[in-house]
Parts: structure tokens; sequence; C-alpha cells
């Protein structure tokens, strides 16, 4: 792994801030890093307000859609709320019949099947809706694309609104109302919402028309934060504010199906890193293994005994996830190696009995293995559904774009896309999408970087620097947990490795004026020996706290050593 040591922010800057904040050079190093250069940039950075919100009128459309639901409110039409079966979409659904039906609304939650009807806006579900007689359809997280379908729907009476985040293709679908901040034609000032997200604005506008505060849908943000953790959407600007108060909610009055996924915390507040590792699989795991319409049923449970059995459910479809994960991962790994492809500027690998729940998954773990551009098939009726996962900096939607005339369909964003192709295109597909990459991968991108954000020394990780750097979370995309580096220290002699497969390295290091910290190191058990051997190292962390017996230390949570 490169480590790439980020640019030094201007001096006078981080000076203005150490004086005007009574921070550490530290502390003004990060902000300025993250542009916050005035006391008022940063107190709004260290409190998230209401204010910091959009007007949710700005977004395209959002005008047609706030009238389009208030007349289906006044005159009782049946509503379909239609949502992708991810994490995003369930939430989005959940969010969407949730304030819905608080206020009276015929609502109806319908999440297509991920092998019978496939990603997206479904005929399945139309005809549905036809059926039962309903005049408006709120497309959740998808229908960016669905030009034909939306016509469908509109052809035989009934409004569709999308609300979606995905890029859109060269024609937008004539649904009454399409809400996407990614639209050319849209002047929203925030492109990076996610499709909860994007609901969530709805049902803001919505609630401002009838003389509602921001504030007054507080509640509906734990679904907001979760999906846009999930959906690893940049942490900043609106998605961060909308994160932190969901993090407020999560911590203090969830809705019973979040709560039982959460499980036992004890005191300690729940971060997006739980969201993103404990929750969301969970979430995921019903609409790849069964269907998710089961955590749609979780998160709309209104006390928690019910919602206990629900997620008992859900535990069980993602127990059998992993296990095909491991299956078909390893499977996977095999090919690559049989077909000797471990060299190639991407990986495109195919098998039709793959579980079609877990390639999206199985997709990541390849590209963290060779780190470089993949694409996962598996077999789904007369189709081959495929899952594409990127490296950082390579744009894999502009690349499947070049490859669009050996595909059926595709969408998605720069690092996460899928794709549907027939059988006979495979080979096509696969050699175009290996010229793309392999013309257009840029060398440093062939490398996983360590981003580090500035140079300390042991003596600056003090239990303030560590207060202050909890508040500058919520972390993610966009406003990363900070990671320091410290030269020139060496191992105490007590370095070990620990845990039940003896693969984390459990470490104690000290400086030149005998400064000392604890430190562990995650999966790397692999490196006691050369620490070991070495006078002197230069170690990656970010600051942590270990407690242990009701005591608190601080200690280095190791990205890497050199």
């Amino acid at each position: 792994m490169r480590w790439n040591l980020k640019a030094h922010p201007d001096s006078k800057i981080t000076a203005h801030l150490t004086d005007v904040l009574g921070v550490s050079p530290v502390v003004a190093h990060l902000l300025a890093q993250r542009g916050i250069e005035t006391f008022e940039a940063a107190k709004d950075f260290f409190r998230p307000h209401w204010g910091q919100l959009h007007d949710p009128f700005l977004m395209k459309d959002m005008d047609r859609a706030v009238d389009r639901l208030e007349k289906s409110l006044s005159e009782n039409e049946k509503i379909m709320v239609f949502g992708d079966y991810d994490v995003d979409g369930t939430t989005a659904v959940t969010l969407i019949t949730h304030y819905l039906r608080s206020i009276s609304a015929n609502a109806s939650p319908y999440i297509p099947d991920r092998y019978r009807e496939g990603y997206g806006l479904s005929k399945e579900g139309i005809d549905l809706a036809i059926k039962e007689e309903m005049t408006l359809l709120i497309c959740l997280d998808c229908g960016i694309k669905a030009v034909d379908l939306v016509d469908y729907a509109q052809e035989n009476g009934i409004d569709v609104i999308i609300c979606d985040h995905h890029t859109p293709g060269p024609i937008l679908p004539k649904a009454h109302a399409v809400l996407d901040p990614k639209r050319s034609d849209c002047a929203y000032p925030f492109e990076g919402l996610c499709g909860c997200g994007v609901a969530f604005k709805l049902i803001q506008a919505h609630a401002q028309k009838r003389g509602h505060e921001v504030a007054y849908l507080k509640p509906y943000l734990d679904l907001v934060a979760t999906a846009t953790a999930a959906d690893i959407v940049p942490l900043i600007e609106e998605n961060r504010v909308l994160t932190y108060f969901g993090l407020e909610v999560l911590n203090q009055d969830p809705r019973p199906g979040l709560q039982v996924l959460m499980g036992e915390r004890e005191t300690r507040q729940l971060q997006v890193s739980d969201m993103v590792f404990r929750m969301a699989p969970r979430i995921n795991a019903a609409g790849r293994m069964k269907h998710a319409t089961h955590a749609v049923d979780l998160l709309l449970c209104a006390d928690v005994s019910e919602a206990q059995l629900h997620a008992e459910a859900i535990e069980s479809f993602n127990t059998q996830r992993k296990e095909l994960d491991r299956e078909v991962t390893q499977q996977a790994l095999d090919q690559i190696e049989h077909l000797q492809d471990q060299d190639k500027a991407v990986t495109v690998v195919y098998d039709p009995n793959w579980h079609k729940g877990v390639i999206g998954i199985v997709a990541s773990r390849l590209t963290e293995t060779y780190y470089r551009p993949t694409v996962v098939f598996s077999q789904s009726g007369g189709q081959l559904a495929g899952s594409v996962r990127s490296v950082r900096g390579y744009d894999v939607y502009a690349a499947l774009e070049a490859c669009s005339a050996h595909m059926l369909q595709f969408g998605g964003h720069k690092y996460a896309a899928g794709l549907t192709i027939l059988p006979e295109q495979y080979p096509a597909f696969k050699h175009a999408f290996e010229q793309q990459v392999a013309t257009t991968l840029l060398p440093e991108q062939k490398i996983p970087t360590l981003e580090i954000d500035v140079e300390v020394k042991l003596a600056d990780l003090t239990p303030k620097l560590y207060r202050i750097i909890e508040q500058m979370g919520p972390f993610g995309p966009g406003n990363m947990r900070p990671v320091f580096v410290a030269h020139d220290i060496h191992d105490s002699g007590a370095a070990r490795c620990v845990g039940a497969d003896q693969s984390h390295l459990k470490a104690a290091f000290v400086s030149s004026n005998n400064q000392h910290i604890d430190a562990i190191g995650f999966g790397m058990g692999g490196s006691l020996e050369e620490l070991k051997n070495q006078k002197n190292c230069s170690v990656a962390f970010v600051l942590d706290e270990n407690e242990w017996n009701g005591q608190k230390r601080l200690q280095l949570r190791l990205k890497g050593i050199q």
C-alpha cells in the first residue's frame, strides 16, 4: 500500500484557526484540510443545525410532486410505494409509507423480487397497482431509466413520482414528477443524496407546505442515516447534517426495527461504522436470501417484541448469506487462478450457479484481493446479471457506458453498478470491458493508497485531541476519520499476536523522548516479526480509545507500518 501524505494547508489559515478557536495546530491543520477557514465555518462544522439543509423546492419537479401527493391525500387515492431491495430502497419505502400512513393515507409498500422481477421498477408491480386500482406510484431509489415502464403505468391511469439518485440516461421517464439531483436541468445545490435522502426531501417539502418545520421530521432520520451510511455516499454537506441528527435518533429513540438490529450496546454511542458493518448487512440479507419485504416489515414494526420476531428471521437470512458469500468468493478466486487472470487490468468472472444475492459482496471481496475493477456474473432466468465494483478514483460507470453496445441495461454510480446482458453477449462484453479499463485505468489507480492527514508526535496525542476528533464526525467518504503518521518510534518489546486465530497485532510504541502508547492492528499479525526486527519504524493510524475494566486509555488503531 502506498502512503500519501496530503498537502499541507496554508499556514496563515492554520495559524488563524489556532488563534480564534483556541485549538492545537494539529486540529487547525485537520480543519483547514476540510475547507474550514473561519470561526463561523468551524462552528457550523462542529454543531450541525437544521438551517444547513436546503429548501427542498430547489429540486426540479418538487412542486409538481408535492401538489400530486396532496391531491392523492385529499381524494383518498390508493398509493403504491415502490422501492429497490437494498438498504437504501427498503429504508426509503419505510420512510414514505410511515409518513403517509401517519396522515391517514392509503399507502401500500412494494419491493420487487430480486430473482423474479430483477432490479428497478417492474411490470409485475405496476400490474398489481392496476389490479388494486391504485392511481399513484412513488418510485424510490430506482426508476430514473425506466422510460417504457413509466409510460406503461401512465397509460394505465397511474401517475408516477420518481425519487432517485442514480445517473439519468439520455431520456428521462415521462413521469408526473422526476426528483433526482443528478438531473442535468436540476439546480439543487447538493447532488450527493442517497435514494432515501431524496425521499426525505419529498416529505420535507410536503410537511413544509403544510406548515411544519423540518425538525418535525427528525424521527425519520434514523432511516435516512442508515441509508446514507450503507450506500457509501459522501458524508459532507446535507448528508452530514442528516446523518448527525439521524445518529441522535438512533442513540436516543430509534424505531423498534432498528433498535433490535443494533443489539446490546451498553452505553457506547452508535457510530456510522455500526450502521455499515452491523445493521446494513442484516437489512440487505432479507432481499439477498428471501425477499426484502421482510426488511420493510421489520422497519415498520410499532413495538420491540414484534420487531424481535422479524429480526430473528433476518438474522437467519444473514447467516445463510455469510455462508454463501464465503463459498462463492472461494469459487471465484479459484476461477481467476485457473484462468490465469491475476495480472489483467480487470476481473470478470461468471458462473451460472452462483447465487445472485451475493455477487455484489463477492465483487467487493475480489476488488479487495486484486485491487482492480471487478464484474461478477450469475445467471438469472435467460439473462446474466452482473455486479460491478471499482477502485479508488476510477469511474466504472463511465467504463460501462463505453461498453453499452454489449449490454441490455446498466445503472449505478462511479464506484458500484449493476448490469444485465444476454449469455451470448458475455464474451464480447468481457473483451470490451477489459480493453476499456486497460486503456483508461491510470498507473496510480492500480495501487491501493492510504491517505494520511498529518504527521504527529506521540506527545500530540492527548485525551483532548481525541475528544475534538470525535466531534468531527460523523465520519465517512468526504469526511473520513483523520489518519496520522508518526515517525522514528519503536516497539517497546511487548508486541504479540492476539485474537482467536492470532491474526491481530497488539503492540506498544515508544518515541525517542520516551512517550509511550498502546496500539492494535486488526488483521496485521503478519507484521509481528518485521516489527520486532526493526529498530525504528513509522506507523499510520487513527486515534482510538480502549476501555478495559472501566478504565479508558488512548491507543493507536494501526493502518500500516513501515
